[in-house]
C-alpha cells in the first residue's frame, strides 16, 4: 500500500509539470481560438535551452528558466506573425494547417541540425526519502517551479493591465478594440506567453527525463488530454487536469506496464469528450 501511494505522489509531482505545459496550449486558445500545434516544438525548444544554456554557457539548470521563459516568449511571438496572425478569425482547420506546417518546420530544423540522439542533462538535487521510498530532488523541485511560475501568470492575468487587456480580448475582441486595447499587440503578447509556458515546462521536463527533437509530440498529447480535462480556455482547470493525469499515471505503474499508460489516458480522453464536452474542471471559470 505504502507504494502505491509513493507513486501517486510521484505521478502528481510530474502532473504538476503536465499542468503547466497545458495551461500555454489552453491560455492560446483561450484568447485566439487557435488550436496551436507549434506547442510540441516548444516544448522541445526547452528541452535543449536547458542542455545548451548548461552545458555551453555554464548557468546551473534551474538558473536557465527564466532564460528559457524570455527566448520562448520571443520565438512564439515571431511563430504568432509568421504562422497565426493571418488565420485569426478565420475556420479552425486553418490555423491548425498553419501551426502543424509550422511545427513540421522547427522539428525539421531541429532534427537536421541536432539529429535525433538522445540527450541527458545531469541535475543534482537532494532526494527525500519516506517509508523507504526516494522521491528524487528533481521531480520535487520541478513541481514546485511548475506551481511559482502558475501563480505568476496568475497575477499577471488577474493584477495587471496586461492581463486585464488579455482577458477583455478573450472575452470579446471587438469590445476590447472600441475600448481602446491593441487587440492585434495583445494576441501576440498572449501567444509569445503561450510559448513560453511550452518551453519552461520543456526546460523542466528535461530535468526529469533524457529527450530527443522528436520527444515533443508525445507531451503535447498529454497537453491535449490535461486541456480537455480542465476545460479548453481555463488555465487554472489545465493545472488541476495535469494533476490529474499524473495521479492516473501514478495509480497505473504498480499495477500495469507503462506501455499501458497513453491507451489508459486517450480512453480517458474520448470519455471526457462524450460526457464532458466543456471539461471536467470547466465550472471553475463561471
Amino acid at each position: 500500500m505504502t507504494g502505491v501511494i509513493a507513486s501517486i505522489i510521484d505521478g502528481l509531482l510530474v502532473g504538476a509539470v503536465y499542468g503547466l505545459a497545458a495551461m500555454g496550449l489552453t491560455l492560446i486558445w483561450g484568447v485566439m481560438n487557435v488550436i496551436n500545434l507549434t506547442h510540441g516544438a516548444m516544448i522541445v525548444f526547452g528541452m535543449f535551452a536547458l542542455y545548451f544554456l548548461t552545458s555551453a554557457l555554464g548557468l546551473p539548470p534551474y538558473g536557465a528558466v527564466p532564460v528559457t521563459i524570455v527566448l520562448g516568449f520571443v520565438i512564439g511571438v515571431v511563430v504568432y506573425w509568421i504562422a497565426v496572425h493571418r488565420v485569426i478569425g478565420r475556420p479552425h482547420l486553418m490555423s491548425l494547417l498553419s501551426t502543424f506546417s509550422m511545427n513540421m518546420v522547427l522539428i525539421g530544423l531541429g532534427t537536421a541540425l541536432l539529429s535525433t540522439s538522445p540527450y541527458n542533462v545531469p541535475v543534482a538535487v537532494p532526494s527525500v526519502t519516506w517509508e523507504g521510498y526516494t522521491f528524487t530532488g528533481t521531480h520535487i523541485m520541478a513541481a514546485i517551479l511548475a506551481f511559482v511560475i502558475a501563480g505568476l501568470l496568475y497575477l499577471l492575468l488577474y493584477r495587471t493591465r496586461i492581463g486585464k487587456a488579455i482577458r477583455a480580448v478573450a472575452e470579446n475582441r471587438e469590445a476590447a478594440e472600441l475600448n481602446g486595447i491593441p487587440t492585434t499587440q495583445v494576441l501576440s503578447l498572449a501567444f509569445g506567453l503561450g510559448a513560453a509556458l511550452a518551453g519552461v515546462s520543456g526546460t523542466l521536463i528535461a530535468t526529469l527525463f533524457p529527450f530527443t527533437v522528436l520527444s515533443g509530440g508525445a507531451y503535447e498529447l498529454k497537453s491535449f488530454v490535461v486541456t480537455v480535462l480542465g476545460g479548453l480556455g481555463n488555465p487554472a482547470g489545465a493545472l488541476i487536469g495535469g494533476l490529474a493525469l499524473g495521479l492516473i499515471e501514478g495509480l497505473a505503474t504498480p499495477f500495469m506496464p507503462v506501455s499501458w499508460t497513453p491507451i489508459i489516458e486517450f480512453l480517458l480522453f474520448i470519455a471526457v469528450l462524450v460526457l464532458f464536452p466543456r471539461g471536467i474542471f470547466a465550472f471553475s471559470r463561471s
